[in-house]
């Protein structure tokens, strides 16, 4: 790919997510999260799989950023486990806070940027159990909670993000209960988002008087395509489209609520809740993996497990999902259409102009399975095939004008794959979760050399 030139201040990085990668769920103080209590109901995780001991990162940590060093990543992308800092949701847990230290300082003497998620969806069950996100209270926590984490390493953490994918929280968390906490409240899952709307305010206010730098947000998002031309079918395309694309981005950047009569739709909303959502940010982290098509409702297939099952969608949601004809799928059965990320990244250059931050695709990747050899070689040309069209599709979208500064791909190892349990893999490395060991494929080399070419720009 030595077409390919991104430019020599471009970020390249990997991600993963505490949850998915940590494990030690019960040690040094930290607290049952959300997904713990979760994964533990019978029926929720394939096989009964739990995070219990992942990838056991929390031990094994000073390997996985050696395994980034011989990648050449400028950049990791991990989150911070909110019960590991907070057990109780409120109350400083100094030994989870020295953990976060430990890993930071170990990518620092590497080289590598560290890039701070602060919530990745393992809320603290003790908070849970208090209403959670519901509760506007939540957004007051989340404030003490990234100040906490801010002031033990404001000074070394190059990039944060307060939220992952409030999207999917709100809707596979609370409106269908495919996810923790495994709530199926409906459109009633609204309240949810102005909740971590709210959170992510107050989170930024927190980050800055802790003095940190660049702060910003990750969300998944997907163009949005009718099912067919009826008018049904249009009406619901732009509905979902406010529900999932604009929700958490019209507050942010416009000032303005992105669903059509939210505050008729959720309780509580207050005047000067607009100001304290859109505190200014420096970057906007976008996720991607594949479109979605939908339709009116009843009419769907709503087989993709992307966004939500439609056999589970709850009646008042005014759309249905139906599957996309792509010539080649993921092992998840997601449709690769790498050309749907240069249509998300355009569509928000056209809609929000100059003031769309500067923007960092936070997670890109594919769940392709394979296992290694007789030889112990895991060729995964699938991946890399996926990459390289991602990768070309966002230059696509650069080179109209989108800003995009860093690539973080999804994911750095084989993890978690929340309600999938274990049965997909996203990670250039592969990890045999009886023993823990680590083989890098043949998309990290491939993704090693590719990194190194573009590096020699500089």
């Amino acid at each position: 790919m030595t077409d390919l030139q991104l430019g020599p201040d471009f970020v390249w990085g990997v991600a993963t997510a505490s949850y998915q990668v940590e494990g030690a769920v019960t040690e040094d103080g930290r607290g049952p999260s959300a997904w713990d209590v979760f994964a533990s109901r019978p029926g929720t995780v394939r096989a009964g799989h739990t995070g219990d001991v992942a990838c056991d990162h929390y031990h094994r940590y000073r390997e996985d950023v050696a395994l980034m060093a011989d990648l050449g990543v400028d950049a990791y992308r991990f989150s911070v486990a909110w019960p590991r800092v907070m057990p109780d949701g409120m109350t400083v847990e100094p030994r989870g806070l020295d953990f976060y230290e430990r890993l930071v300082d170990a990518l620092l003497e590497k080289g590598i940027q560290p890039s701070a998620t602060l919530f990745h969806w393992d809320t603290p069950q003790a908070l849970e159990g208090r209403g959670g996100w519901e509760s506007r209270d939540v957004a007051d926590r989340f404030a003490e909670y990234a100040g906490a984490v801010a002031e033990r390493l404001a000074d070394r953490v190059t990039r944060w993000m307060t939220l992952n994918e409030p999207v999917v929280l709100t809707m596979m968390g609370h409106a269908t209960g495919r996810h923790a906490p495994g709530k199926q409240l409906g459109l009633g899952a609204l309240q949810v988002a102005l909740h971590q709307l709210l959170a992510h305010g107050r989170g930024v206010q927190a980050l800055r008087a802790a003095g940190a730098r660049e702060i910003g947000i990750a969300n998944n998002h997907v163009p949005v395509w009718p099912s067919d031309d009826h008018p049904e079918s249009a009406e619901a395309v732009a509905f979902f489209d406010s529900l999932y694309n604009r929700l958490f981005l019209d507050p942010l950047i416009l000032g303005e609520w992105g669903v059509d009569g939210f505050e008729d739709l959720v309780e509580g909303v207050r005047d000067d809740d607009l100001a304290t959502i859109g505190q200014p940010i420096d970057f906007l982290g976008v996720n991607y993996y594949n479109p979605q098509a939908v339709g009116a409702p009843g009419t769907g297939t709503g087989t993709d497990p992307a966004v939500v099952d439609g056999a589970m969608l709850p009646p008042d949601l005014p759309f249905t999902f139906h599957d996309i004809d792509s010539p080649t799928h993921n092992d998840f059965g997601w449709p690769i259409v790498p050309s749907g990320l240069t249509e998300v990244l355009v569509g928000f250059h056209e809609r929000y102009g100059d003031r769309l931050p500067p923007v960092y695709i936070t997670e890109n990747g594919g769940a392709f399975n394979e296992e290694p050899d007789e030889h112990g070689r895991v060729d995964d040309q699938r991946r890399i095939a996926y990459t390289e069209d991602h990768l070309r599709a966002l230059r696509a979208a650069m080179d109209v004008g989108v800003d995009v500064r860093g690539y973080f791909h999804w994911s750095l190892m084989d993890n978690f794959e929340w309600a999938e349990g274990y049965a997909m893999r996203f990670g250039l490395v592969h990890v045999d979760f009886e023993t823990l060991a680590r083989t890098p494929k043949d998309s990290f080399a491939w993704y090693r050399d590719l990194i190194a070419s573009q590096q020699r720009s500089r």
